[in-house]
């Protein structure tokens, strides 16, 4: 029987919704303010959630501990008060969108979450506007 935990988290972070094959009227067009050349910023919160079946010995399907300093380690430090188009180097030639941040941070913890377990990122960039992946 599986079951889900979740752990939730948030960063602060910089960032400009740009096409660079774009003149500057598409890009202000399709982007508004999103598209502005001095950056805007986001309160960003994270949930992380992994499910699978909970160890027989712990009970645990995850270490919540480990998975805090997962997430603080390769995430948080990562985009916390950063630019995302200058500061993080998955974005040099990736549009920051909410949809690609969700992306960028399932890969990366992806990575340090056993294959066993299920993994689904949920990105508020804003209190009404959210993106999940895998959707």
């Amino acid at each position: 029987m599986k079951v889900a935990v979740f752990r939730k988290e948030h960063f602060n972070a910089a960032h400009r919704l740009h096409n660079p094959n774009w003149s500057k009227e598409k890009n202000e067009a399709v982007f508004g303010k999103c598209n502005n050349e001095y950056f805007h910023g986001h309160n960003y919160e994270l949930i992380v959630r992994v499910s699978g079946e909970p160890d027989p010995e712990t009970g645990y399907v995850y270490d919540m501990k480990v998975l805090s300093d997962l997430i603080k380690e390769h995430i948080t430090n990562k985009f916390d008060h950063k630019n995302l188009n200058l500061d993080v180097e998955e974005f040099k030639n990736l549009n920051p969108t909410a949809e690609n941040i969700v992306r960028v941070i399932y890969t990366i913890l992806r990575e340090q979450i056993e294959d066993h377990l299920d993994l689904k990122i949920t990105l508020y960039e804003t209190e009404r506007n959210f993106v999940e992946y895998p959707a």
